[in-house]
């Protein structure tokens, strides 16, 4: 069981760190939530059947995690604004951060993508991040989301139009600002 775990460990301990990173924006909370899934991990190996492949649950159980931890940051933020009524937009997680330097590739429409998708739902995010990071396929992709792949395929869609409208607008008001 220990050399099967470490094993894991070794072999996906990145990915799913830059996944989570992904998902939650901050460094030190995607490493929190890394020691998460492993703690999932050990407590139900002994469970695990090999229906899917170890990375594609691996995948899966990062993902309930990162989503459970947005959740309850979003849950904490109602009740510290309690009678405050705010839109949804202002419950969304923001990074003011600068982005890691082993993460964000030189490039500046590299970080101009990343930042878009800071934008686009958390369905979106995932799929984009699965398939184009992580280099997931279809079917990977819908088993660790617990889809279709025919969800998968029309989020993956939708999602690239939010991009492209998305770096379309910014690339127009960049225009506008160098005009005035």
């Amino acid at each position: 069981m220990n050399d099967e775990f470490e094993r894991l460990y070794e072999t996906y301990h990145h990915s799913l760190f830059q996944f989570l990173f992904y998902m939650v924006r901050n460094r030190q909370i995607a490493e929190e939530l890394v020691q998460e899934v492993y703690i999932k991990v050990f407590n139900s190996f002994s469970s695990f059947k090999g229906d899917s492949s170890e990375k594609t649950w691996l995948y899966s159980i990062a993902r309930h995690v990162g989503v459970d931890w947005i959740r309850s940051q979003n849950r904490k933020k109602r009740k510290f604004l309690g009678v405050f009524e705010l839109s949804e937009k202002e419950f969304q997680i923001r990074d003011e951060e600068p982005l890691p330097d082993e993460i964000v590739l030189e490039r500046e429409e590299m970080k101009e993508v990343y930042q878009m998708l800071g934008r686009c739902s958390l369905d979106q995010q995932q799929v984009i991040i699965l398939r184009y990071i992580e280099s997931l396929s279809i079917s990977e992709t819908a088993h660790i989301l617990g889809w279709t792949e025919s969800k998968v395929k029309t989020t993956q869609h939708r999602a690239i139009k939010a991009l492209q409208e998305l770096l379309s607008a910014s690339h127009h008001s960049d225009l506008k600002e160098v005009g005035r």
